[in-house]
């Protein structure tokens, strides 16, 4: 229950967050110049919606004087990296055997695995804001490779310490991290600076808003990998197979893809349809690497195997779990309500099992039950020959 509420809370609070920030590049995209505009304002826009009118200016620093009424924008995203680190907590820190780690990947303790989760969350930030605050990032250009070279690391490294899974959460929350501390660390503190200058009657500093814009963009661009990276643990041919770095290499570079696009049409600009190209064929591309099997895959499969050979490998491996009475601790019922504790329902789910357990590596979750990849062979090998009852 508790779980499920986080989870949902998450959920809303990522789609208030995304909704008002693609709301506001396409706003500040779609900006049109006016000479009958007054001193200091940037352009306008206007909307249609709800059977209304709206005109929106905005200021190149700021106005004259502060208005009565003003919204701020912050607490959509505190609540959705609030509640994405507790579902962390409660889901990957607190099941760290069966979600975090892999033992076949790097023998590590439920506690240590972790740690090494929640500090390279602060390591990973810490570089990124160093790389920021340096020269390099006044050239947007240098600051996006090093920027994507920095994360394609780290997720090559985290899929070598923690599991698939684990490794997919992981390089989303630390991507997460990085947006909600643009937001508290950099955009909503020289927010106050400008406001405080114009209740003090001074005229702000035009470099505090360029401050903010620059994470601002870097949050645009990061959105749609990470939503990628959130959902992507339920489908393990992305997380749970050979190449799943690479996937996360091609994700990163397709979602600012998709968004260069349409910010390119709100400002009105040509629209580069050549990104759906790349977009689609990098798509293509993904497809086949999840096809590619688990790791540690290597050769031909073996011949089909008999009924009895899977059996005794489910039963050996997957039933503890998947049974009417499951006897993993803190386990109530079957997972999903998938049961595997006979020959019946063996088969009745072979897709299932060749899916999770054959042709990826996702379950046993955390490889908890030390499957080994022989066995896998000879699932595959099962599904492949028709999951033959004899």
């Amino acid at each position: 229950m508790v779980s499920a509420s986080v989870r949902w809370l998450h959920v809303v609070a990522g789609i208030a967050w995304i909704g008002s920030s693609f709301y506001f590049i396409h706003l500040d995209l779609s900006l049109r110049p006016n000479p009958a505009l007054p001193n200091g304002v940037k352009g306008e826009a206007w909307q249609v919606h709800g059977g209304g009118f709206y005109h929106m200016v905005k200021y190149l620093v700021a106005p004259a004087k502060m208005p009565d009424h003003l919204t701020w924008f912050k607490w959509e995203a505190y609540a959705t990296w609030l509640s994405g680190f507790s579902l962390l907590v409660i889901v990957y820190y607190m099941n760290a055997d069966m979600y975090l780690i892999d033992k076949q990947v790097l023998d590590m303790t439920a506690p240590v695995g972790a740690a090494v989760a929640f500090f390279s969350l602060l390591a990973a930030w810490l570089v990124y804001e160093g790389l920021c605050r340096s020269p390099i990032g006044k050239n947007e250009l240098a600051l996006s490779l090093i920027g994507y070279v920095f994360l394609v690391a780290l997720t090559y490294a985290f899929t070598h310490v923690f599991s698939g899974r684990g490794a997919f959460t992981q390089i989303g929350a630390l991507i997460g991290t990085i947006m909600v501390a643009n937001v508290f660390v950099v955009i909503m503190p020289y927010q106050r600076k400008t406001v405080a200058a114009l209740i003090a009657g001074e005229k702000p500093d035009p470099a505090w808003g360029g401050y903010g814009k620059q994470r601002s963009i870097h949050n645009n661009y990061l959105t749609l990998p990470v939503v990628f990276l959130m959902i992507s643990n339920h489908y393990p041919f992305f997380f749970a197979t050979k190449y799943n770095w690479v996937i996360v290499a091609i994700v990163l570079i397709v979602g600012p893809l998709i968004r260069h696009f349409y910010n390119a049409r709100h400002e009105g600009k040509e629209s580069p349809w050549w990104t759906w190209f790349v977009v689609v064929f990098a798509m293509m591309v993904v497809a086949w690497l999840s096809s590619t099997g688990p790791k540690g895959q290597t050769g031909a499969l073996p011949a089909t195997p008999t009924f009895a050979q899977v059996n005794e490998i489910v039963m050996s491996r997957c039933s503890m779990c998947h049974a009417s009475e499951p006897v993993w601790a803190g386990m109530a019922a079957a997972p999903k309500g998938i049961r595997l504790d006979d020959p019946e329902t063996i088969k009745l789910h072979a897709k299932v099992i060749a899916i999770n357990a054959a042709l990826s590596s996702a379950m046993p979750p955390g490889n908890v039950t030390a499957m080994t990849m022989d066995e896998r062979q000879v699932l595959a090998a099962w599904f492949e020959a028709g999951a033959p009852a004899k």
